[in-house]
């Protein structure tokens, strides 16, 4: 088991926190004050009051909450977020309105999920040739419906 080491910041009130024993990330919360009102499209960066310390190898993915997306339309702008080992500020979430209705954060709400994933960093090889597959260029829609 890896181990996460958390620097709690002034405006943080909760941790992070595994809903389930079975839940593969932790939801983050955020540490606002007041609430965000987030109208159609709007974008905002809400901070967790968080600072995380990975362990070598290790990345932290900020993935959006599915209740929040699916209700509400809130999601994150960048689909998901990489918090790379060596990162030292403070974890903040990028969301993003795309419902059709303003939509208002309140203090301590849980507004995405953390995940802890194993990285390498690959090693890169210039090649004049690439092996061929059966699938070949066919890219998007290529395999079917």
């Amino acid at each position: 088991m890896t181990v996460l080491k958390i620097k709690r910041l002034e405006h943080n009130e909760i941790l992070p926190e595994y809903q389930t024993r079975g839940a593969a990330g932790m939801d983050l919360c955020a540490a606002i004050k007041e609430p965000i009102e987030l109208k159609p499209l709007q974008r905002a960066l809400i901070p967790t009051g968080l600072k995380i310390e990975l362990e070598h190898g290790y990345e932290a993915q900020i993935r959006p909450r599915s209740g929040l997306s699916v209700k509400h339309g809130i999601t994150l702008i960048n689909c998901v977020g990489t918090v790379d080992e060596d990162y030292r500020g403070e974890v903040c979430v990028p969301v993003v309105n795309l419902s059709d209705e303003t939509y208002t954060i309140q203090p301590q709400e849980r507004i995405a999920q953390m995940v802890i994933a194993k990285v390498e960093q690959a090693q890169i090889e210039v090649v004049t040739e690439l092996s061929d597959t059966l699938r070949g260029v066919g890219g998007f829609g290529s395999t079917g419906k």
